[in-house]
């Protein structure tokens, strides 16, 4: 976290391969430090706000965000390991799902050996690589660019949202072991706890009310608790969403395939071969050695690989990358049980335990490097940057800047809104950029001093 972002000297040091997220976070973060955003009118990431809150506080903006980011991301590999110890009864299983969560095992690597042919420089290649070895689809290979720790250190609310569903799926277990604890009281209180994660992370919700409605069919000595913790969480969730409001960019909500290109059975496999590697089969295979009691638990993330690769949420449906996020990470699981499985029965089978570990793990290997290495680019901040500091000095905190660029602007950086920003970001969430696009153009290219007055003032 801290080698991703760190403050020196009054500059704002971010590695380069996390500077188009920040260039989105950060200033949502400003907005709550030295702006004015309450109520939010960009309220899905509630973490940012914490960040801002603690800045606001006094705490550097560096230690606010990489101290919940290490608190997000260390509490997830906990949960990891709790969870999986609890349901596959293995330390060893346990452990390795926490390797296999760091170290992905898609066969990025056969690309960056189609790169770096093997050789004697192999080891001092991989140690000094600063290239991601697929980085789909941006890069235009077919393995995709969510599978690496890259999406944990750019989107630091992430593991956050993971660590709150593999909670509530904790206390389900906890519950589905001893159904006469759950009691109404109980029930209520996770409600609570659900009702009020839409504007934290809204996938992260989508995922848990998932989790618990297939719960709610299979286990039928928790229906009546279940049942009343999805009640509450509606009533509680429900004003959030009309907060919200619809997105104003429809899109086709079936769109199966996901980033496939001309999708058929031989391209989805394909494709998900490449991703996943050899996940592929040996998640399958640890599912089916598992006891039949836990099968259910992974249930819901056979849902959401089908949810993934099935429907489209967004105008971005690169988004859907957190339900295959949250899939891999319970894959891994089976996995882990599948090589514990096979060290144990033969010497034979050591063998390829070893084997699938190094190929589960290699890519998530080579991938590392990239983030160690990555270079820096260093931004002024407030009091440094004169433009931030003369604006936040002489503006009110809830002024609005006609922007003629988005990356970092001086307004954003002192923590006011622009009224273009970086237009990935929201687009994907739905809101019009389009057309606030061309009105920028419009209004900058005008020589109409009646125009230009006339729309600045509306």
């Amino acid at each position: 976290m801290w080698k991703t972002l760190h403050l020196s000297g009054g500059d704002l040091v971010i590695a380069t391969k996390a500077w188009s997220d920040f260039s989105a976070n950060i200033p949502v973060i400003r907005s709550f430090s030295f702006g004015s955003n309450f109520p939010p009118q960009y309220p899905l990431f509630v973490f940012y706000a914490l960040v801002g809150i603690l800045e606001k506080s006094g705490i550097p903006l560096d230690y606010a965000l990489n101290g919940l980011s290490v608190i997000g991301f260390f509490g997830l590999l906990l949960l990891i390991y709790y969870f999986a110890f609890k349901i596959l009864k293995k330390r060893a299983a346990a452990t390795l799902s926490v390797i296999f969560f760091l170290f992905n095992g898609s066969l990025g690597f056969l690309e960056f050996f189609s790169k770096n042919p093997l050789g004697t420089l192999t080891i001092v290649k991989i140690l000094n690589n600063q290239e991601f070895s697929s980085f789909g689809p941006f890069d235009g290979k077919i393995v995709s660019a969510f599978w690496n720790l890259n999406i944990y250190t750019n989107q630091r609310h992430l593991a956050l949202g993971y660590l709150f569903l593999f909670l509530i799926l904790l206390f389900i277990y906890i519950f589905q072991n001893k159904p006469a604890i759950f009691s109404d009281k109980r029930a209520v209180f996770l409600g609570v706890l659900i009702g009020i994660f839409p504007f934290v992370h809204l996938s992260t919700f989508v995922m848990t009310v998932i989790s618990l409605l297939i719960f709610f069919i299979f286990f039928k000595e928790l229906r009546r608790g279940l049942l009343i913790t999805l009640i509450v969480t509606g009533i509680l969730a429900l004003p959030q969403f009309l907060y919200m409001g619809l997105p104003q960019n429809k899109v086709a909500l079936i769109n199966p395939g996901y980033l496939i290109d001309q999708l058929s059975v031989g391209s989805f496999v394909s494709y998900w071969f490449y991703n996943l590697g050899f996940t592929i089969l040996t998640a399958p295979l640890g599912f089916i050695l598992i006891s039949r009691k836990y099968k259910i638990f992974f249930m819901p993330f056979i849902v959401f690989f089908i949810i993934g690769n099935l429907f489209q949420f967004t105008p971005s449906i690169i988004d859907n990358h957190k339900f295959f996020n949250a899939f891999i990470i319970a894959a891994n699981m089976l996995s882990a049980y599948l090589l514990v499985f096979l060290w144990h029965k033969y010497n034979w089978t050591k063998i390829l335990a070893v084997t699938l570990f190094i190929m589960l793990t290699f890519s998530g290997l080579i991938d590392l490097f990239p983030i160690l290495n990555d270079r820096n680019l260093v931004l002024n901040d407030l009091p440094k940057n004169k433009t931030a500091e003369f604006i936040s000095k002489n503006t009110p905190p809830y002024s609005v800047f006609l922007n003629s660029s988005y990356i970092f602007d001086a307004a954003s950086i002192a923590g006011r809104k622009i009224y273009l920003g970086w237009p990935y970001f929201p687009w994907s969430l739905g809101y019009d950029v389009d057309s606030r696009r061309e009105n920028l153009i419009s209004i900058l290219n005008s020589s109409d001093k009646n125009f230009v007055c006339n729309f600045l003032h509306n």
